[in-house]
């Protein structure tokens, strides 16, 4: 039965164990376990006794003026559960069966002992004051999780975004590098008679600085200004830029752009800079910048494994979160990362920010892991299928973008990607939070208290 327990659900039992040990009593009884209950409370189920002003203390001696219990004759007599408590314990898995979940909660402990009618632990609760029925009805609420299994959930194409085109070039040019690589561009786009930025100017514009470590990278690759620019005359026609309605930039260049936005955002960074432009290029596989660095007959996943691995070095939390998230997608057979596998790499994680706030909140990644696979499901994708992110993971991602630009931060850092989550109250990660008896202003108040220490 155990392995089906949560942390939070052990660590009852475990400290129900312990207040029998020091009471003495060769039973652990019911009692015990409703002290524990007590002592083990956060969350929402610390918030239903601080309602009703019921502390340890104040349940400890209300519960000693009325036990009976037999005492043992030394601690090693104590002989386990009573057989009221292996009863009641029967009753919490029947009850977490009843609400279509796989673990047992802490709340399944908290409903069970509070539906007990064997034993004296509900008159004593009503004594201090406290109100079964309401308490009842809010822990059933947190229970009744009715799980269903899906190909993914979020994973739905329907949800359509449009990008803002007027926004793109005050988001990609806010930073010095981005910035100077585009009024470079802008001179050689004036310098050509074009009135439109296409991909060519971006690129050549980024060979410019030869001293950069990201010119280092491609120059090993035989990319260098001066091999660009001459490959760069020989093109007579820009057809392959246009593919729409011209606007600022070329289409291309438009859709090479939002693509190192969001490479920018996968790789954890606030700002965009040149190695995410070349990455967005490699990504989109259109336009005249990436006909030339074709035509350097160049290998273009080791390419951006070479620009992507300094950047790995620097460790950015959220880099690290999304890998952990595509491992935890490939582990249950899935190509597709939603908002649940954002939860996860967070847990794993562990040394953020957020992962700190959520192992305060004793949310263990086994526990996690249990309550995921039971909201998705095993699939059967092939493990080097591409990974994806679903469209609410995408909309999480942009969140936490705008979030650590508010705060100015250069990198997204987890407690940005976790506080992300929670302005998606119906994600799968949230939905799991739930079931694991977090809510989202636990959360909050989390992130604020790590955020100012």
């Amino acid at each position: 039965m155990f392995e089906r327990f949560t942390e939070k659900a052990l660590n009852v039992v475990s400290r129900a164990q312990d207040i029998a040990c020091k009471m003495n009593s060769e039973n652990i009884l019911s009692e015990h376990l409703l002290l524990a209950l007590v002592a083990e409370a956060k969350g929402v189920s610390l918030k239903i006794f601080r309602m009703y002003n019921i502390t340890y203390e104040k349940l400890y001696d209300e519960i000693m003026s009325v036990i009976e219990y037999k005492p043992a004759q030394n601690p090693n007599d104590i002989s386990g559960f009573s057989h009221h408590v292996k009863i009641l314990l029967k009753d919490t898995l029947d009850l977490a069966t009843k609400s279509g979940n796989p673990s047992i909660l802490y709340e399944h402990l908290f409903l069970s002992v509070i539906n007990d009618k064997r034993s004296n632990n509900v008159k004593t609760l009503e004594k201090l004051g406290f109100d079964v029925p309401t308490a009842r009805a809010l822990l059933q609420k947190l229970v009744q999780k009715k799980t269903k299994r899906f190909s993914h959930p979020e994973a739905d194409n329907r949800e359509v975004r449009t990008n803002k085109s007027e926004e793109t070039d005050s988001l990609l040019f806010d930073n010095e590098q981005s910035k100077q690589v585009f009024e470079r561009a802008v001179a050689k786009l004036s310098a050509s008679n074009y009135e439109i930025l296409g991909t060519e100017q971006i690129v050549s514009s980024i060979l410019e600085d030869e001293h950069s470590s990201l010119s280092e990278i491609l120059a090993q690759y035989g990319i260098t200004a001066n091999e660009f620019n001459e490959k760069l005359t020989n093109i007579q026609s820009r057809k392959s830029e246009y593919e729409g309605r011209q606007i600022i930039f070329t289409p291309n260049a438009f859709r090479m752009m939002n693509l190192a936005l969001q490479t920018a955002k996968e790789l954890g960074s606030s700002v965009v800079l040149p190695e995410h432009i070349i990455l967005g290029i490699l990504k989109s596989k259109k336009g005249i910048a990436y006909d030339i660095l074709k035509d350097f007959k160049i290998n273009e996943t080791d390419l951006a494994h070479s620009i992507i691995k300094p950047i790995e070095k620097q460790m950015p939390e959220t880099l690290t979160i999304l890998r952990l998230a595509k491992e935890e997608s490939r582990r249950i057979g899935r190509n597709v990362v939603g908002t649940e596998m954002f939860l996860l790499g967070i847990i794993g994680e562990a040394t953020g920010i957020g992962g700190r706030v959520l192992a305060e909140l004793e949310i263990t990644i086994k526990d996690a892991r249990k309550i995921v696979e039971n909201i998705i499901g095993y699939g059967n994708e092939y493990y080097d299928k591409e990974v994806v992110f679903t469209e609410r993971a995408k909309r999480v991602l942009e969140k936490a973008w705008e979030l650590a630009k508010k705060e100015k931060k250069t990198r997204i850092e987890s407690q940005h990607l976790l506080l992300a989550l929670t302005t998606e109250p119906t994600s799968l990660a949230m939905q799991a939070l739930e079931q694991l008896g977090v809510d989202a202003v636990e959360i909050r108040e989390g992130i604020k208290k790590f955020s100012h220490e």
